[in-house]
């Protein structure tokens, strides 16, 4: 069995959406040794912070919370499909070449994973691309960019997504990941009526 660790590394310093300050994590020590008997340390961040699922409540009034998520939609089998040769977005032109089914849960391995573009123009998922799967049926999709989609006002991908129900998951770093059959594990923490939350995802091969 091997593991791949597909999710970002949370630091101050990690790359966070379009660079901005206010997105930056931050790790206070509460008490050390010097204080005592115990080190204890308070983490401030985002819930769309580095590795993360994106739950309807995200941009649907009302929309289901990321307590509600059943497991088996994120503890499941997978495919990883590689469009580093999509040099701004990833459309329903790119997805038609690939063997997408019925209920499949997918991953966009993109230019992301090997450039330091992930604060810029990153490559994304666009409406074409998300009404496709929509049609295509799938349980969800997840992509090696801080979010899966920018330069859209209205936000269209996020809403065909997550109308259909589908799991969004953002900030997987695929760069040593070959296309292919995996079974993924991208469970998040419980957090009671969040519309995000952090994931530590990774994939196991046998």
């Amino acid at each position: 069995m091997k593991i791949f660790d597909i999710s970002m590394k949370v630091s101050h310093d990690m790359p966070v959406y379009k660079g901005k300050a206010s997105k930056r994590p931050v790790l206070k020590v509460e008490s050390d040794f010097s204080t005592g008997a115990a080190y204890e340390t308070r983490l401030e961040m985002n819930m769309h912070t580095g590795t993360h699922i994106d739950m309807p409540l995200h941009f649907l009034k009302n929309g289901r919370t990321i307590d509600t998520l059943e497991l088996d939609k994120v503890v499941t089998r997978c495919k990883v499909f590689d469009f580093k040769e999509a040099e701004d977005r990833i459309t329903q032109e790119h997805l038609q070449e690939k063997d997408i089914e019925d209920g499949d849960f997918i991953l966009l391995k993109t230019r992301n994973s090997y450039l330091d573009i992930l604060e810029k123009e990153f490559i994304y998922l666009d409406k074409t691309g998300a009404d496709y799967l929509k049609g295509k049926g799938i349980i969800g999709v997840g992509i090696d960019s801080l979010g899966i989609e920018r330069s859209q006002p209205e936000h269209e991908t996020h809403k065909i997504l997550l109308g259909a129900g589908i799991i969004i998951l953002e900030g997987l770093r695929l760069k040593d990941v070959d296309e292919g059959e995996y079974i993924l594990y991208a469970a998040p923490i419980n957090v009671a009526g969040a519309e995000a939350a952090p994931v530590r995802a990774v994939l196991i091969v046998n």
